[in-house]
């Protein structure tokens, strides 16, 4: 594999797990061996408020965590399109849950990848794994992770809620599938 130096900020309302997909992925990183470094920031929000987290992966010492311009950034709502969109790289990535987020994305120099999140997260039986869809799609474009570490951690992150696994596990597969080209 090539050498490895991503960023990435998940961005949404209280309660749509972004904190659990900057978590998501900095283990990911981990289970591959690369360098990672995952800062939440609550803020001082409460479930339905604004919330992010940013991911650091490397194959390099990671000399600072904070995340100014991400390679990617998974937009959960509205407000987090209004903050987040414009600090993306050219050339980088949006995620866009449209269920959410109703405006559109300003930016055509980044590629763009719009799906109704939580409307598909509804249809699988779980609101909240519209986070796990978002991973998959990450997964799918990025091609950093091996898609049998992620079912690892899922079932990792879950241990204790044996009966979420096969749900998340969907969820997955569903991003992965929305992700190819």
């Amino acid at each position: 594999m090539d050498k490895v130096n991503e960023s990435i900020i998940s961005a949404g309302f209280g309660g749509q797990g972004v904190m659990v997909l900057g978590k998501f992925f900095a283990i990911a990183g981990m289970l591959h061996e690369f360098k990672v470094t995952w800062l939440p920031s609550y803020g001082a929000e409460v479930r339905g408020g604004t919330a992010h987290s940013y991911v650091r992966i490397s194959s390099n010492t990671i000399a600072n965590p904070a995340v100014f311009n991400p390679d990617t950034a998974i937009v959960m709502n509205a407000p987090s399109l209004d903050k987040f969109e414009k600090r993306v790289k050219s050339g980088g990535l949006l995620i866009l849950n449209s269920s959410m987020a109703v405006g559109k994305p300003k930016r055509n120099d980044i590629k763009i990848i719009e799906a109704p999140l939580t409307d598909e997260a509804i249809k699988i039986g779980n609101v909240k794994i519209a986070n796990i869809i978002t991973a998959g799609i990450y997964a799918s474009r990025k091609r950093i992770f091996e898609k049998d570490i992620l079912k690892n951690v899922i079932k990792t992150m879950l241990r204790t809620r044996e009966e979420l696994v096969s749900v998340n596990l969907r969820a997955l597969e569903l991003g992965m599938e929305i992700g190819k080209e």
